[in-house]
């Protein structure tokens, strides 16, 4: 008798986690057959703006930027400089055509601690 106990707690048990588990596959398998059709994808965005190489020798900063994309990019060169009393710097706007390469130029009195070019597509 106490066998054919053990063996239906087993049994039961053993439904109980099989139940369990497939319950969420049902659940998504469901969901997926009652669903609306999937909306189109957004588009990829098409790749732009200019690549710059940025270099410092001494207390110049250069950047060249080229635009090889159809689109017009608009750079900034941005020079921080090391020395707390030298003056940080944010250089104009400079709009880079389609196949264009600019030179961006910036210094400080002293050491440069970095500089970076930002872009924008403002033309």
């Amino acid at each position: 008798m106490r066998s054919t106990r053990r063996r239906t707690w087993a049994l039961l048990v053993a439904a109980a986690v099989v139940t369990g588990l497939l319950a969420p596959v049902a659940v998504s398998a469901a969901n997926r057959a009652g669903s609306r059709p999937a909306a189109p994808r957004t588009p990829k965005p098409e790749p732009s703006g200019a690549e710059c190489r940025t270099s410092v020798e001494g207390s110049t900063v250069t950047a060249y930027c080229h635009n090889p994309y159809p689109a017009t990019d608009v750079v900034r060169l941005h020079t921080e400089c090391a020395r707390w009393w030298d003056v940080d710097a944010d250089g104009a706007a400079v709009a880079v055509q389609p196949g264009r390469t600019v030179k961006l130029e910036d210094r400080c009195w002293k050491e440069v601690g970095r500089a970076w070019v930002s872009h924008s597509a403002d033309a």
